[in-house]
């Protein structure tokens, strides 16, 4: 199994982003980009004009994280734009089949994303459907939460979902040198560290320690 580390930008300096990601993109598997409306979450990051743009500037793929109400409408274009992954939330979407099957025509990975009070249970009808699972381990919206431990039993319970099959299992919330290896042993292989990277004097440096620390188990 493969371990995927995947840097926020969402603790990242806004003012000098293309400086910020150079810092990480040797290191890193993908960008994470979350992208929020202030509607489906309490807060603001991107329009889809400004995550464009940082998706065609990019020098490593970028892995998107639609928080917003519009999804079903807006999904497709993120990908069209050149995402290599966008990310939907179960909550908010009207369609996922239709969605999720839209992402992939586009060519991107298509990912479903539940927050903490989602039961994998109600999505299992889309396993064959996706290409990742993102089981959120903190509530979506704003960065430097904590880890909820209360999260590792949906991820096992995704992971034995998941099975044999080649759909990557995402954490997202949370994520730290404390926290990485117990989202690892409940069978997450793609990790989204925000603020743990950016808040680190050399954010570089800390994805290596937490690739170290993943892959050590």
């Amino acid at each position: 199994m493969g371990i995927r580390i995947t840097p926020s930008i969402l603790n990242a300096d806004f003012l000098h982003l293309d400086r910020e990601i150079d810092r990480i993109a040797k290191v890193s598997d993908l960008l994470h980009l979350d992208v929020m409306d202030n509607v489906f979450v309490p807060n603001f990051t991107f329009d889809f004009d400004q995550a464009a743009s940082i998706i065609a500037s990019s020098p490593i793929p970028v892995d998107a994280h639609l928080m917003i109400a519009d999804v079903d409408r807006l999904a497709p274009a993120y990908a069209h734009a050149g995402s290599a992954s966008v990310t939907i939330h179960a909550e908010a979407s009207n369609s996922i089949y239709a969605t999720l099957r839209a992402i992939k025509a586009e060519g991107s990975r298509a990912g479903l994303a539940l927050k903490p009070g989602s039961s994998i249970e109600d999505y299992t009808d889309y396993v064959d459907d996706v290409d990742m699972f993102l089981i959120m381990t903190v509530e979506p919206g704003f960065g430097g939460q904590k880890f909820m431990s209360s999260m590792m039993e949906k991820v096992a319970k995704t992971r034995s979902l998941i099975g044999d099959r080649a759909i990557w299992l995402q954490v997202d919330g949370g994520i730290s040198l404390e926290t990485i290896e117990i989202a690892r042993q409940a069978g997450a292989d793609t990790f989204v560290a925000g603020s743990a990277v950016f808040n680190s004097p050399d954010p570089a440096e800390m994805i290596m320690q937490l690739r170290a620390l993943a892959e050590s188990k």
